[in-house]
């Protein structure tokens, strides 16, 4: 004996009293139906115990409704890591696809391997979207096969004109600005830079004028004895400020391009027998966990880790769709702790 009918997205559209591509849309998680049919028509579904045949859903529309995310190691000796931001912008990428209705595939690649074959050229996913502090000079020519390809794709890093495709970002120029206007106002005159300061790395490089433009404001030199480069991790961070201290130069304030190379400048700082903020206002960028609770907490500018992760799919989703994406730049905000303060 046959048992009882599996329902059908036709019997939820005529309880609903839409059509059946409605339904199909709704329950795809689609901005075309409005919240309130779009919760009608979830209600029912539930009731009927109806699921989506995912996988006949993405034959029909040619999509697999899934993401990639492609976090980029940087390429320099020592341990692999993965800079605490952008674990603090997963969560919320994560978060924002399900809500959505997409899947999310997260890979950890290296920049010069040839990474879009495995995801969008063979149909695992949708689209990509590409996390990393990697040289931009060395995988600039794989942005500008991806757009030539027409692969879906966005990519958080500096805003600037002409670069290939979609970028996502900070306003990095301007937190750097307000983190060193506020070191100023603290009567520090002698501001080191801890970070690259080339196009390689054009988030530090953005950082980089940000400090120099607000050192000019105030009649202050900006002084290249006084900018170490370092990448976005401890070890560089510690390198740069071991770098400062053999240099000689005096100085009375860090700006540091990132909270990781603040972190470990501050702690050799200490190991100098100078303290932090008596001797030296420190200041970084980013705002992990660690920041706050660093002895004494690390002024630092904050980028919005969620609102970031959230706007990355929202953009994706809109190239993919072939409309107009969401402002591409998100305010920096300085929050001020102990370590920047002047006693």
């Amino acid at each position: 004996m046959a048992g009882p009918r599996k329902p059908t997205s036709f019997d939820i559209a005529q309880m609903a009293g839409v059509s059946q591509p409605t339904v199909s849309r709704a329950l795809r998680g689609s901005p075309s139906v409005s919240a309130a049919t779009r919760a009608r028509i979830e209600a029912i579904a539930k009731n009927l115990n109806y699921s989506v045949d995912r996988a006949a859903s993405n034959l029909r529309s040619g999509q697999t409704r899934t993401l990639a995310l492609l976090l980029f190691r940087d390429p320099s000796p020592g341990r692999t890591l993965i800079n605490p931001f952008f674990l603090g912008m997963l969560g919320s990428i994560m978060e924002s696809c399900a809500e959505v209705g997409y899947d999310l595939l997260v890979s950890f690649q290296n920049p010069t391997s040839n990474w879009q074959a495995d995801y969008e050229d063979s149909h695992r996913a949708d689209g990509l979207i590409l996390l990393g502090y990697g040289d931009y000079a060395a995988y600039r020519e794989q942005l500008e096969t991806l757009v030539a390809r027409g692969t879906h794709f966005v990519r958080w890093g500096s805003v600037a004109p002409g670069q290939p495709g979609l970028t996502i970002g900070c306003d990095n120029h301007a937190g750097a600005l307000a983190a060193t206007r506020h070191l100023v106002a603290q009567g520090r005159k002698r501001i080191a830079f801890l970070g690259d300061a080339t196009d390689h790395y054009p988030e530090f490089h953005d950082r980089y004028r940000g400090y120099c433009d607000a050192l000019s404001e105030a009649g202050l030199p900006c002084d290249p004895a006084l900018q170490v480069g370092a990448i976005s991790s401890e070890e560089q961070g510690e390198r740069a400020a071991r770098e400062l201290l053999v240099r000689g130069k005096p100085f009375d304030g860090i700006m540091a391009a990132s909270d990781l190379i603040a972190l470990a400048a501050m702690r050799v700082l200490a190991e100098a027998g100078l303290r932090v903020p008596t001797d030296v206002s420190l200041v970084g960028f980013d705002d992990i966990p660690a920041a706050s609770f660093a002895h004494p907490p690390l002024s630092t500018v904050v980028q919005d880790a969620a609102a970031a992760g959230r706007l990355l799919v929202r953009a994706l989703l809109a190239e993919i769709a072939g409309t107009a994406p969401p402002r591409n730049l998100l305010p920096a905000t300085l929050v001020v702790r102990g370590s920047s303060v002047r006693p």
